[in-house]
């Protein structure tokens, strides 16, 4: 891996301790809440992803769907990032389940960032595959012409930041990258500041797809090279994704990358493995829920049985799919 792909997927990691050492600066007083507020449900946080991504929007539909007064309450929180959703749920109090791309996954294993990660996670299932946007200004028709030119690859330690590092280093196209939030980026692009900007998420994307017609940005093609598909997955814009940020010609080819769900590895005996084996169990079991609108649309192309190659599945959820229903 690259010094600056080494970087990118450190970054997220280097703030972590200070930030959870931090002194509150709350000072009032908690009042016990009225019995008919008041919940015996165990709750859940999950660390999912960017106001306005995928991942997010995800953890909002399971809390919709899997949330019960006596079950379970599940808490979604915005994340900074695959590398730093890692982080979080490593060492970060209270934090159980967590959204992350695969190859961001695969990175931080082999630059060994955590020791034996492999041992102290599992994954309860491969979702969805996002797709690689590359939005740049009507000038630009196909990635090297960002030659030498200012390209976002989102926050430091994001999993577009990984995913952006490797595509422009495996196509030998040398950009000058930023790291600004994708917001920001989408900001700076209108403004000219940067040439491109690269999100990685899964379509349709509504911070892109609320860009008006004529806002004289375009998705360009991603090459799907021989290198390239090692790691990542054909994919395609079509005319109805983003109607105004494509030509109306044939589908646009872009590539993908997986994304998973994973929970820190706690032992069996334990109250916080019983609390996400309550969690997969509510999650398999309603899982058909989650094909229904409102939810993101990404959810149906989820395989609840899929592998994630190299990683190993949470017990509860390998006795759930191999045994038909709760876990043993």
């Amino acid at each position: 891996m690259s010094l600056t792909r080494r970087r990118l997927v450190a970054a997220s990691a280097a703030s972590f301790a200070s930030a959870l050492l931090a002194p509150s600066s709350l000072s009032a007083q908690r009042v016990e809440a009225p019995p008919a507020v008041r919940t015996t449900a165990p709750t859940l946080p999950i660390i999912a992803g960017a106001v306005g991504g995928t991942y997010l929007r995800a953890a909002a539909d399971l809390a919709r769907v899997l949330n019960r007064p006596e079950e379970l309450r599940i808490l979604p929180f915005a994340g900074a990032g695959s590398v730093q959703n890692v982080t979080d749920l490593l060492y970060l109090p209270g934090i159980d389940v967590t959204f992350v791309q695969a190859d961001a996954l695969a990175a931080i294993r082999d630059e060994r960032l955590y020791p034996n990660l492999d041992k102290r996670i599992r994954f309860i299932s491969k979702l969805f595959n996002e797709e690689i946007h590359v939005l740049a200004g009507n000038t630009i028709s196909q990635l090297a012409d960002l030659a030498g030119r200012r390209v976002n690859f989102d926050v430091g330690g994001s999993g577009s930041a990984v995913t952006a590092t490797a595509l422009f280093s495996s196509l030998g196209i040398p950009v000058q990258a930023t790291l600004f939030d994708q917001a920001t980026a989408l900001q700076r692009l209108r403004a000219g500041d940067i040439a491109a900007l690269v999100y990685v998420a899964g379509k349709p994307v509504d911070l892109l797809r609320q860009l008006p017609a004529g806002s004289g940005l375009r998705l360009i093609p991603v090459p799907r090279t021989a290198d390239l598909l090692a790691s990542y997955l054909p994919a395609q814009f079509d005319g109805a994704d983003y109607p105004q940020l494509t030509d109306g010609g044939p589908p646009l080819p872009t590539l993908a990358v997986g994304a998973a769900m994973i929970v820190y590895n706690w032992p069996a005996d334990t109250d916080r493995y019983r609390r996400v084996a309550r969690f997969i169990d509510s999650f398999l079991a309603r899982f058909d829920d989650l094909l229904q609108p409102p939810a993101h649309p990404k959810w149906q192309e989820v395989t609840l049985s899929a592998a994630l190659p190299g990683w190993t599945r949470h017990a509860a959820a390998e006795s759930w799919l191999s045994g038909g229903g709760r876990p043993r």
